[in-house]
């Protein structure tokens, strides 16, 4: 028997008032947009794999794997604030401040209160997490090579742009449907 798709699936047959069955006949469109949603999905998965993976090697849930990663990127070198940190992984801050105490203690993360303003929290790096960064480095390098090595660089350029205009979209979307509910 063939394998089905999502997609292939959602042409299910129903049973009418009289008893007979008929076709159900989905939208173009909106089957395009469930199949987006399972891509997505699928793909989700399996990054939540690998940042488990790389997050056990260094003995931390994944969820604090992201925060160490979203600081490493936004660091300029004066620390990150809670706030932007939340931003970026889309979470509140009371979690990430949460989260963070348990890094520091771990000492994988350095927490120091901001000269500007000291309600604010910086953090940064410890360099116990920067040595296991550079150590991890050559792995993750390769790692990132396997996955884009069908892909050119403006193909990937081409990808990251639409999936920034999608972001964007879909942020717009759920703006819309709480608004409308």
């Amino acid at each position: 028997m063939a394998k089905r798709t999502i997609s292939q699936a959602r042409a299910v047959t129903v049973r009418a008032s009289e008893g007979a069955s008929r076709k159900v006949v989905s939208d173009p469109c909106q089957d395009m947009f469930r199949r987006f949603l399972w891509e997505i999905t699928s793909i989700n998965v399996h990054l939540d794999q690998i940042r488990d993976f790389w997050a056990q090697n260094l003995g931390v849930t994944g969820p604090q794997w992201m925060i160490l990663m979203a600081v490493s990127d936004l660091d300029q070198g004066r620390g990150v604030p809670v706030k932007d940190v939340s931003a970026a992984l889309r979470v509140d801050p009371s979690f990430v401040t949460t989260q963070s105490k348990m890094l520091e203690k771990m000492s994988l993360l350095k927490r120091t209160s901001s000269r500007e303003d000291a309600r604010v929290v910086l953090m940064s790096l410890s360099e116990k997490a920067r040595k296991h960064a550079a150590d991890l480095s050559a792995k993750q390098e390769l790692f990132s090579k396997f996955i884009f090595s069908e892909f050119n660089e403006a193909t990937v350029k081409d990808i990251l742009g639409k999936l920034s205009l999608l972001e964007n979209r879909l942020e717009k979307a759920a703006l819309k449907l709480s608004a409308d509910l």
